[in-house]
């Protein structure tokens, strides 16, 4: 190349064979899926087993390993477990299955092997395509170390908890704690005491349901609150309403949430999943609310890490109580939550929720048919313009009917606020400035609120 530097132009071919073999193995993905699959189930007998994955499911599990390893590269970075949210989920299948964990990281090691030697063949001979083949090596198996890892790492944490399970420990402790008292002998006591479920112990029930698509099943979160039919995936017309592994993935992922030391006791209960954690024996309050609000943010994490696996999830929370003989109403204050979620799910934690927040969600249609006709028309109008008269309310009563700190907590001039509050009275016959108003319009508010309030 006349004027460049023969090192410069070296790195430019580099970087050019290196983004052609990229794209020739982009080309071809879903074929090397295909035989990356077809190498696994021949070269590991229990892959070719009936409980095995099927060959579909095996090459779509494949292709979604080579695609985030092609996109990792074509972006020169490293890959991260957020990269790879379909690794947790296909380990749950494969304990379940049965599978041993050796010829679970076998198929890795055969996947791997398989693109790695497409890389070589789509090189060509060629120096430089030579060393843009080399350059891919590591980055390569830095994603197989990640991907290995964390299968792994799953597919230990499920087979462990599937154990827990089999025993019936767990659900015979459960049992016992919504029937209103601790065991008095055996494992499930043993059980009761590792899971810091003692007397004396602060403790919150909650229940988690897998949503399924079709709003109509029991199971669904805005059924009522008696437990769903459990499902049985033996039977022969049954038709599984969403992932029969779903509940398991869910129980496992909520047993291993700590606030304090101890695991949380979760089990997998006709079809819903009800874990009881434990916050300790604090009676002091500020420590008791960093506590809650360490288990709802846990909950949060947990509920959008499984939606990436494909299981989105409502979770329903109870209050807080201080003894065994409270639990029954906990759970059934737990299941009531649910009725308070969307129907695509989130979590509904009563303990972020005020009395007033409550009430108004649970408020039934004659409650809303009582909101003052000018205050309903108000706020459908200010809604649709981006509520910023509705927000003006709030901030109003969030400051103690306090205008210059209603100002600062809106970051507007005072006499912007003062002009909000005018229109809102005579929009509305309300004065924001007389209490009874206000709560009126606060009350309206939260009864036409589409959305569960934040905490």
């Amino acid at each position: 190349m006349p004027g460049v530097p023969a090192a410069v132009a070296g790195v430019d071919t580099v970087r050019a064979e290196r983004a052609r073999i990229l794209a020739e193995l982009r080309e071809h993905v879903g074929d090397l899926a295909a035989e990356a699959g077809l190498a696994i189930r021949a070269q590991i007998p229990a892959y070719r087993a009936a409980a095995a994955p099927t060959t579909a499911e095996l090459r779509d599990q494949v292709l979604s390993h080579y695609v985030a390893k092609l996109d990792a590269l074509d972006r020169d970075r490293t890959p991260t477990i957020d990269d790879i949210p379909f690794v947790h989920k296909a380990a749950m299948r494969r304990a379940r299955a049965g599978l041993a964990l050796h010829d679970y990281i076998t198929a890795y090691r055969i996947g791997h092997q398989v693109l790695w030697d497409a890389v070589v063949a789509t090189a060509g001979h060629s120096p430089p395509a030579h060393e843009a083949a080399l350059s891919l090596a590591a980055p390569l198996m830095r994603y197989c170390d990640l991907a290995t890892a964390h299968a792994a790492h799953a597919y230990t944490e499920f087979r462990h908890h599937l154990g827990t399970e089999a025993a019936e420990t767990h659900r015979t402790l459960l049992d016992a704690l919504l029937d209103g008292h601790l065991p008095d002998r055996g494992p499930a006591l043993s059980a009761a005491r590792a899971h810091g479920l003692d007397p004396g112990a602060r403790m919150v029930v909650l229940t988690a349901i897998p949503i399924d698509p079709d709003p109509t099943a029991p199971h669904a979160p805005n059924a009522p609150p008696e437990p769903p039919a459990p499902y049985d995936p033996g039977a022969p017309d049954a038709a599984a309403p969403y992932d029969p592994d779903a509940p398991y993935a869910v129980s496992a992922a909520l047993a291993g949430t700590r606030v304090v030391d101890a695991r949380t006791l979760a089990v997998v209960r006709q079809g819903e999943i009800v874990a009881i954690p434990t916050l300790g024996h604090t009676a002091d309050a500020p420590t008791l609310r960093t506590r809650l609000s360490t288990l709802c943010a846990h909950l949060d994490a947990l509920r959008e890490r499984l939606a990436d696996d494909d299981i989105p999830l409502a979770i329903g929370v109870s209050t807080v109580v201080t003894d065994v003989s409270a639990l029954p109403a906990a759970y059934r204050e737990a299941r009531a939550a649910l009725d308070l979620l969307p129907s695509d799910g989130g979590v509904a934690a009563l303990p972020r929720l005020s009395a007033f927040e409550y009430l108004a969600l649970r408020a039934d249609p004659t409650a809303t048919h009582l909101v003052d006709p000018r205050v309903r028309t108000f706020i459908a109008e200010d809604r649709a313009r981006g509520g910023v008269l509705i927000a003006t309310i709030r901030a109003f009563a969030a400051s103690d009917l306090n205008l210059r700190t209603t100002a600062a907590r809106l970051q507007i001039h005072h006499n912007t606020a003062q002009y909000r509050l005018r229109r809102i009275a005579e929009r509305t016959a309300h004065n924001p400035r007389h209490i009874e108003d206000l709560i009126a319009l606060l009350v309206a508010i939260s009864l036409t609120d589409p959305a569960l309030p934040p905490p």
